[in-house]
């Protein structure tokens, strides 16, 4: 067997991977949660909207310099050894491969089983659910908890078995996602300029809606989640044709487009509908005073379909975690997780561990945030906090790359590393403002992660 990934994706995948992976349910809903904290104040949402842009923007621009310098198998694992050395670098890829993958992975899971049920139950009302429609059960019934693992289990089974499959669906999914938000944005914008319902909402606030202090601030933190995951896209440098060139040039313009579509697209809601209609039923009133209540109901398929593409991205990366590291002859078994098949060209035992890891994950997320209440002695949020300690690993990177890079211009080594410095603090600062007291049972938990892959990392030395 071999140990190397072919170079099986193009520029234009790079780009749907970075632009899928971000772009999942939460544009759709965020609308309605950034006019609530600014009480229906159109302009300062599309500040906030900008503002949480520029904070990933300015983490790409960063990575997108390294990626021309530094390339051997993930990204992300890569720039954090060449900067800070191996044992950073482990570190780094033990906590992708076992925390922050699979967290989000299993995340994405639940919401496609969850808006796939809610699609089909506003086709077929009668539709039978154990737990009914009117009590969550689209959310936390068995049909969603069983409808979820079988989504696990065909995202492994296409990156598993054939990913260059899993490059063409990730091409599809992206594309069929961007259509209800592209129509949104591009009738709302006309609907809102013919009928002067855009210069409304952009000159009226929402009567009676009470504004949140720092209201900026809190729309900046609700947009800075929606820009999460788009460092998943490295982990595919190894299979990029001409990575160097492409991984920048993909990061950097997805990146563009995502910010152009979520600005666009709030935008567009807005003309389709009042922002006080906007913060009492979301964006979903919008599609159905433009498009009828047919269209409305199918705005739940896309965004299943949205979310469904989200998850073979995140897979794609899931996939890759454990092979990562043994690649480099780190983490446990390396012998065994570095074997390539010949037949598919994949990782396929890193691929069942990365399959082990979303199952754990997604079982002690059912217990604590789904039939708990998300409280209590180790709770946590899994499917957000895990960038808290994500943002915090970025800024020693960003902060060698200062001392390292001697041969770029001052832009690239010191302007650009060190927006991305406080755009990572700014992370981080968001993640403890909407968490607060989880974040503390969080890091218990991630020290207990790191201190488990040290001890397999010196156990995998001994062998």
């Amino acid at each position: 067997m071999s140990n190397q990934f072919e170079r099986r994706y193009g520029l234009f995948t790079a780009i749907c991977l970075v632009v899928g992976i971000v772009i999942g349910s939460g544009v759709f809903f965020k609308a309605q949660e950034i006019l609530e904290k600014t009480g229906g104040n159109m302009p300062l949402g599309i500040i906030a909207w900008i503002i949480g842009g520029f904070v990933m923007l300015s983490c790409v621009l960063a990575f997108s310099s390294m990626a021309q310098k530094y390339e051997k198998v993930n990204g992300i694992v890569d720039y954090a050894e060449a900067t800070l050395g191996k044992n950073y670098a482990y570190f780094i890829g033990w906590f992708l491969a076992t925390f922050y993958y699979p967290t989000l992975t299993m995340a994405l899971a639940w919401l496609s089983a969850r808006y796939t049920l809610v699609f089909l139950t506003s086709v077929n009302p009668s539709l039978p659910l154990m737990i009914p429609v009117s009590e969550g059960g689209c959310a936390v019934g068995p049909e969603c908890m069983v409808l979820a693992m079988v989504f696990m289990i065909l995202a492994f089974s296409v990156n598993a078995l054939s990913p260059r499959l899993a490059g063409k669906l990730q091409v599809s999914t992206t594309l069929i996602k961007l259509v209800p938000l592209g129509v949104m944005a591009v009738g709302g914008i006309i609907y809102g300029v013919v009928t002067g319902g855009l210069a409304h909402n952009f000159t009226t606030p929402a009567a009676g809606v009470a504004v949140v202090d720092n209201p900026l601030l809190a729309s900046v933190c609700a947009t800075a989640f929606a820009y999460e995951g788009w460092i998943i896209a490295t982990s595919i440098n190894s299979e990029l044709k001409n990575s160097k060139r492409n991984l920048p040039i993909a990061l950097i313009s997805g990146c563009i487009i995502i910010i152009s579509v979520y600005v666009l697209y709030f935008v567009g809601v807005a003309g389709g509908a009042t922002n006080s209609e906007l913060i009492d039923f979301g964006a979903t009133v919008a599609f159905t005073n433009l498009f009828g209540n047919v269209f409305g109901n199918i705005l739940n398929l896309f965004i299943a379909i949205s979310c469904i593409g989200t998850l073979n991205g995140l897979m794609l990366g899931c996939s890759r975690g454990a092979y990562s590291l043994a690649v480099r002859n780190e983490g446990p078994a390396a012998h065994i997780f570095k074997t390539i098949d010949e037949d598919t060209n994949m990782a396929t035992n890193s691929s069942v561990f990365g399959l082990i890891c979303v199952v754990l994950w997604y079982a002690y997320f059912y217990f604590t945030n789904i039939a708990g209440n998300g409280q209590g002695f180790m709770v946590f949020d899994p499917t957000e906090l895990p960038i808290l300690t994500m943002y915090a690993l970025y800024i020693p990177i960003f902060i060698a790359w200062m001392g390292k890079a001697k041969d770029e211009n001052i832009l690239r080594r010191f302007v650009v590393p060190a927006l991305a410095v406080c755009a990572s603090a700014f992370m981080i600062y968001a993640t403890v403002r909407a968490h607060k007291f989880a974040c503390v049972w969080y890091l218990v938990v991630f020290s207990i992660f790191m201190a488990l892959g040290l001890i397999l990392k010196n156990q995998n030395k001994k062998r």
